[in-house]
């Protein structure tokens, strides 16, 4: 008996994906011969964004930024916890080794994880990531409760938690350090809106929530 035949099922997306490098690979090649020659020598990227895991957000696209432009960190829910050793070390290496000007925490609409932290339900290993989003809730919460439209309570919350992990940011002696001595980096809170793929800066005044936080959080003693 031969060998079976080849079904639809058998042809996974998998199997497009070194098709796809080899060709993409190509096209960088012919648009500029020395692009992996440029590219393999360093990186160094002005931006740190720090956004959430959901496969609909492409950092460096949405931003319109090529490879090398953007150091990138991404998590469920774009959250900057600060127990959680990943995107601590990635702060600190941005900001102490690539001399990031710019970090960025841009969280979406539609956000999955801040729509399953909204819900009364036990989600196994999720909670205690999960938690740190019902505690934003919890810190503004007469201001959600306030929002009567579910929808539009849901999407302030997306906003709320970007604002609330850009503090977080700011809380790290990488980030107060750098900037007394050098003036950057800056932090930035955006949302990415899936619907028609705009990005909206909330408009974080860097400098102001530094300094109201400088008493409990300060850890340069200037």
């Amino acid at each position: 008996m031969g060998p079976a035949r080849a079904t639809v099922l058998d042809v996974t997306p998998y199997d497009k994906i070194f098709e796809n490098n080899k060709l993409w690979a190509e096209e960088q090649l012919r648009t500029d011969p020395d692009y992996f020659t440029k590219l393999s020598v360093s990186q160094q990227p002005d931006f740190l964004y720090i956004g959430c895991s959901d496969s609909r957000v492409p950092a460096n696209q949405i931003m319109g930024l090529a490879p090398g432009d953007v150091f990138v960190h991404r998590n469920v829910a774009n959250l900057v916890n600060n127990v959680d050793l990943n995107v601590m070390s990635v702060i600190n290496y941005a900001v102490r080794q690539l001399d990031v000007k710019h970090i960025i925490v841009c969280g979406h609409y539609g956000c999955g994880g801040v729509r399953a932290a909204m819900q009364p339900k036990d989600l196994g290993i999720l909670n205690p990531w999960l938690r740190n989003i019902r505690d934003v809730y919890r810190f503004h919460k007469q201001e959600l409760d306030g929002i009567a439209d579910e929808t539009k309570r849901y999407e302030r919350l997306v906003e709320l938690n970007v604002l609330e992990q850009s503090i977080n940011i700011i809380k790290t002696a990488a980030v107060q350090k750098s900037y007394l001595a050098r003036g950057f980096p800056i932090v930035h809170s955006w949302v990415f809106d899936l619907r028609n793929g705009i990005l909206q800066d909330l408009k974080l005044d860097f400098v102001q929530t530094l300094h109201s936080i400088q008493e409990v959080y300060d850890l340069t003693k200037e």
